[in-house]
């Protein structure tokens, strides 16, 4: 595939689920929410725009069951909520650096575990899938993907299968068909992600079959430090990603014509503002039935 791809004019795809990686934001509230709009209202506002959302806030603690609730009663029927599992079992804890001894240890981060899925089942139909997203892990944490993927193996087999489930790595000599063959074996999907130090996934499409189960999941991350130089209020696009979007907009066709159903998030740091970027993409898709 070319790097700078072209998109012809083509129908919306309805397996393209788009929405934004929180529902909350700086800046939001008078761009995004009317004037005046209280935070209690926040979500359900946003469902009347978006039927996805991705939960941030679940990465850095385990929801209480009231507020699980909570999500699940402001949101209609068909609604998904994917979830971020918590940072003590991708990250081993909360210090600056992976901790080796913790990162998918069942007997360090069973309990958590075991709590954070108790509480998102609240969600009952509207869990959408629930993503590991992984740091950037250097030999200090493990000597190499096969160290990760074993123990990524084992503790995937483990885990209950009334939830779906997505894997985010962010080591680019991670994705290869080792870690995809882990994947196909337990029913889980590779996200995708735009990130400034990983290749764009469609220079691996062809070679590698990323396609690892039913659902695909794409994460429009950005350069964090591009975007908080030119802002911390995410109120209106602040990056040009118009060619990126144009390029995704490619890639998602592809994965549309593969899949029965793919989630598609965008952060503030990818342009500046979720909302604006989510737009565009629908607008390149095909119109607002893509989203």
């Amino acid at each position: 595939m070319s790097t700078q791809p072209t998109t012809p004019a083509q129908p919306a795809r309805t397996n393209l689920r788009l929405g934004a990686s929180s529902w909350t934001a700086e800046g939001w509230l008078g761009s995004f929410y009317p004037s005046g709009t209280k935070s209690a209202d926040f979500l359900g506002h946003y469902a009347t725009e978006f039927d996805v959302v991705e939960a941030d806030v679940t990465y850095y603690r385990i929801p209480s069951a009231r507020m699980v609730a909570n999500w699940r009663e402001r949101t209609p029927a068909g609604f998904r909520m994917a979830a971020k599992v918590p940072r003590s079992i991708v990250h081993g804890g909360e210090g600056p650096q992976p901790d080796p001894a913790r990162v998918l240890v069942p007997a360090a981060v069973g309990d958590d575990l075991a709590n954070f899925l108790t509480v998102m089942r609240g969600l009952g139909d509207r869990c959408g899938p629930l993503l590991f997203q992984f740091p950037y892990f250097n030999q200090k944490v493990f000597r190499g993907p096969q160290e990760f993927l074993r123990r990524l193996d084992d503790f995937l087999g483990q885990l209950p299968v009334d939830f779906r489930y997505a894997v985010e790595v962010r080591n680019a000599p991670y994705v290869a068909p080792p870690l995809l063959d882990v994947l196909r074996r337990h029913r889980a999907c590779l996200a995708l992600v735009d990130l400034h130090y990983m290749p764009h996934p469609d220079t691996w499409w062809g070679a590698l079959d990323l396609a690892t189960t039913d659902f695909g999941y794409v994460r429009l991350i950005g350069n964090r430090e591009v975007t908080e130089a030119r802002t911390k209020v995410f109120d209106r696009e602040y990056v040009d990603q118009s060619q990126g979007l144009v390029r995704w907009a490619a890639f998602l066709h592809q994965l549309a014509a593969r899949l029965p159903v793919t989630y598609v998030f965008a952060n503030n740091h990818y342009a500046g503002h979720a909302p604006a970027t989510l737009r565009h993409l629908q607008q390149l898709l095909g119109g607002s039935g893509a989203g």
